[in-house]
């Protein structure tokens, strides 16, 4: 099966684009190994210093294919183990790669972002969308629990209680009260999505990358961290960062009175 996911590097900004704009950017198994690999090239590619998710069409993604599901529950014999291991090494690996991507990922959202679509957005780093833009966990209406990382993402985000109502009924969230609670950074008239992502994209593209880095996984491990875990950790950091070029020269930016020139890495 071939994907047909777009990528694109310039200026520092890897573009990735979901392009099934037909089947409301759906993922097949193809397009999110795609997307995978697509993640770990950026965390390693040095002109990369920022990942830009985004979809052609009406709608950002509206979760795995449920085609491809049905194909495979009426040709393949169900084994022990098999749903577990397709969804670990699956939507679970690409969730993952998104929280793991040592290059901050900003998702541009339009439209319906559910399931598996609306754990993407969950992950990122940074969320922008547009007003008709709305997430919901579509799994309930399917009979199916929350996977692809949905349970892990939704208590962090916008607290427990709204979590499982989420869970529970599948309803819809709208972009006002998806930036309400948090869960989205800006919210823009669709014809003014470009313009919000360059914006975001190009600060982030001129940034200290390492000093983005070490904050971006201090941020996602605090959750989980006791205070004294979560102190050692800072300091660590802070001390890796104190050795690097673009430590150096945001330094001395300050003392001369100029702007930062960071190289990145």
């Amino acid at each position: 099966m071939t994907t047909t996911i777009l990528s694109d590097v310039a200026d520092g900004v890897m573009t990735i684009t979901l392009n099934r704009p037909d089947a409301a950017n759906a993922l097949r198994p193809a397009d999110r190994d795609a997307l995978i690999a697509l993640l770990a090239t950026a965390d390693t590619d040095e002109r990369a210093r920022v990942v830009v998710l985004r979809a052609n069409g009406k709608h950002f993604c509206s979760g795995a294919d449920v085609n491809t599901l049905q194909d495979r529950r009426q040709t393949v014999q169900k084994r022990v183990l098999d749903p577990m291991r397709r969804i670990m090494s699956g939507a679970q690996k690409l969730i993952a790669s998104i929280l793991d991507c040592n290059k901050p990922v900003i998702a541009v959202v339009q439209g319906a972002a559910a399931g598996l679509g609306a754990h993407i957005a969950y992950a990122s780093d940074l969320v922008i969308a547009a007003e008709n833009a709305y997430f919901t966990e579509s799994f309930v209406k399917r009979g199916l629990t929350v996977d692809g990382g949905g349970c892990y993402l939704l208590p962090r985000r916008i607290g427990m209680q709204k979590a499982k109502e989420m869970a529970f009924f599948g309803e819809k969230l709208g972009a006002a009260e998806a930036l309400a609670l948090g869960l989205v950074n800006r919210v823009v008239p669709a014809e003014e999505l470009d313009a919000a992502v360059a914006d975001f994209a190009g600060r982030l593209a001129t940034a200290p990358t390492s000093a983005i880095a070490l904050t971006k996984r201090l941020l996602n491990d605090s959750p989980d961290c006791d205070r004294s875990a979560a102190f050692t950790a800072e300091a660590m950091a802070q001390e890796i960062q104190s050795y690097s070029h673009d430590s150096q020269e945001g330094v001395q930016a300050f003392v001369e009175k100029r702007p930062t020139r960071y190289t990145g890495w």
